[in-house]
């Protein structure tokens, strides 16, 4: 046997879609951080609901480095169709884990495999006939558990977790993993080199989604109201805010709750709940995907003219039109910069991490009740869907921020101030944002016309050229306040760099991989990530102190590249776009071999 890999490596579960596997793969990927190890859990996974090949990849990495890679370590093969393939990208040395039921080829010398006798221990469990399918996937956890030394305890504590103590489902899973471990011991001769040891890397961490951190982001900001359509794959953000909603929201006396949740019949209606309701004065969002966002242009478009503040998620998928429902993408960045016809501007926020879509998703309320505006948060099917590592969520440290809203009192004491003048659209403190007030308020002169239409400072029909000048060039200084508040770039600096490298959103986990395998290759680099549109001073200055810089995205045309040159025109030369779309998540290798390639 060669040396051993202790914990660093990559596990790939192929198996079939609807056959229940991911409990099994669940519970490994939860032992293994309760063990303290760093690991990332990513699904590939068909859009029909049943039948094609599903895989499961488990990285395993010790430094932190949890971003996807192109081969695989350990192949468990549960779907005999996938099993030529699937060896295609095993690593030398690697090994394959298959249930000994399934015709193989002959397999070159370069990989190890153990065979599963599945339908014998199910046997010996006397499985019930309605569980087989399932259960079936326990077989390879027992083994795992033998072969990788890992720690059989955690894994009971993780099935004790995911069945909520329920005894009648845990030990029928219990008993074939048992089962599966002890013919392991007796059966099996561990020939390969990967194992697992306990470390301390994860104490202070959790193990989540970014839909489901967005949703108790938006919770813990003071969201009030969410309206949506089920669409792959942000459904399980408005899903999840279902699930939490009632707990956390709840008036502490009467017991009612004090949030609207609501199921629209399509995008278009469940956007214009939104904005009615941010109208009314409610903290209100929407989470969707790319084809939906197509359909919400219109009423974004209305609530920028109009100035309501709304939020809408936009977990993206790769498009266009129906395109790959199940995969990954950052492909909806330009449309989002130009979404809605007209001269406009949205502030964009860019999460690069499960903390970030929590954080983000309550600052995005606070941003658009300050700015009154739409905010869009771009994440995506990796980062949304997926099993990340994570900070533990930390309450907001700061009050929420309703922005400049008007009652009665408040109201009065302007119209003294200003001998009666006030108008809705007036801006008075010159930053371009001007004063609301929301129904309720009861001073005879808070109500007004919220226009879609050509309108003055008062809210009052006009087509005057210079009053729709006037009143556009208002809305454009808003985007100075929007880069006070919305969050800054971060840079990874290094003294001795050559290059500089800009990403955003959840290309950060490979990219800062890429940038550490291009140092160990002598190529210097600082790493920039953009957090937020409109773009940050600090931005144009990185450009500034590269003669190059490399910018990294998920998507075929490089779009972040091309905002950067639109907004940073004298810099053109110096933007090199390295782009790609395939429906993965980018990998370190094919960054650093792109980039390595032309240093070379």
């Amino acid at each position: 046997m060669t040396e051993k890999i202790v914990n660093d490596f990559n596990i790939t579960f192929s198996t079939i879609n609807g056959s229940g596997s991911s409990t099994a793969n669940s519970i490994i990927l939860k032992a293994l951080f309760k063990m303290g190890i760093p690991v990332s859990g990513k699904n590939v996974f068909p859009s029909n609901i049943q039948g094609l090949p599903t895989w499961y990849s488990i990285r395993v990495n010790k430094d932190g480095f949890l971003g996807r890679v192109e081969r695989d370590d350990i192949i468990v093969e549960m779907n005999p169709e996938t099993v030529i393939t699937d060896e295609d990208h095993l690593n030398d040395n690697g090994v394959l884990i298959y249930n000994d039921q399934f015709t193989l080829p002959e397999f070159s010398k370069r990989i190890i495999s153990y065979a599963l006798p599945v339908e014998k221990i199910l046997n010996e469990c006397y499985s019930p006939t309605t569980l087989r399918i399932y259960l079936a996937n326990m077989v390879y956890v027992g083994v795992l558990v033998n072969i990788l030394k890992i720690d059989l305890s955690k894994i009971n504590e993780a099935l004790d977790e995911h069945f909520n103590g329920h005894n009648s489902a845990i030990e029928p899973n219990l008993q074939v993993i048992q089962a599966s471990f002890d013919w392991s011991k007796s059966h099996l001769k561990k020939i390969d080199h990967f194992f697992i040891k306990p470390i301390i890397k994860t104490q202070e961490n959790i193990l989540t989604d970014g839909n489901t951190a967005a949703a108790l982001g938006s919770i813990y900001g003071g969201l009030q109201f969410i309206s949506w359509y089920p669409i792959t794959p942000a459904t399980s953000l408005p899903e999840s805010l279902n699930e939490y909603l009632p707990i956390l929201r709840k008036e502490k006396f009467s017991g009612k709750n004090t949030f609207v949740s609501i199921q629209a019949e399509d995008e278009l209606a469940a956007i214009g709940m939104v904005v009615g309701a941010a109208w009314a004065g409610l903290r209100a969002m929407t989470a969707t995907s790319g084809p939906g966002l197509c359909l919400m242009s219109e009423y974004l478009g209305l609530a920028y003219l109009s100035e309501v503040p709304v939020v809408v998620w936009d977990v993206q998928r790769v498009g266009p039109s129906t395109g790959l429902p199940t995969h990954t993408s950052q492909g909806d960045l330009t449309f989002s910069y130009f979404l809605s016809h007209g001269d406009k501007e949205y502030p964009i926020l860019l999460p690069g991490s499960v903390y970030e879509c929590f954080e983000f998703a309550w600052r995005a309320l606070d941003i658009a009740d300050e700015l009154q505006t739409p905010v869009i948060v771009l994440s995506d099917l990796d980062l949304g869907m997926n099993q990340w590592i994570t900070p533990k969520f930390k309450y907001p440290d700061t009050p929420i921020n309703r922005g400049k809203i008007l009652w009665e009192k408040e109201l009065q004491e302007m119209l003294e101030r200003r001998n009666g003048d006030w108008g809705r659209y007036l801006d008075i403190d010159g930053d371009g944002i001007p004063y609301r007030t929301v129904p309720g308020n009861n001073h005879l002169q808070a109500p007004y016309f919220a226009r879609g239409t050509g309108h003055d400072e008062y809210g009052r029909y006009s087509e005057n050229p210079d009053v729709w000048e006037r009143v556009h060039l208002r809305l454009q200084k808003k985007m100075g306040k929007a880069l006070q508040i919305i969050p800054n770039p971060i840079e990874d600096e290094n003294e001795k760099a050559t290059i500089g490298v800009i990403s955003f959103g959840s290309s950060d986990l490979p990219v800062t991989e890429a940038c550490h395998i291009l140092r160990q290759n002598s190529i210097q680099n600082n790493y920039l990530r953009i957090r937020a549109i409109p773009f940050n001073k600090k931005i144009q200055d990185f450009l500034e102190e590269h003669e190059k810089t490399y910018v990294v995205e998920a998507n075929r045309d490089g779009q972040m590249a091309q905002l950067l040159k639109m907004n940073f025109p004298n810099h053109n030369n110096k933007i090199l776009s390295i782009a790609h779309s395939d429906g993965l998540s980018l990998s370190a290798k094919w960054i650093s071999d792109k980039i390595l390639l032309n240093e070379g």
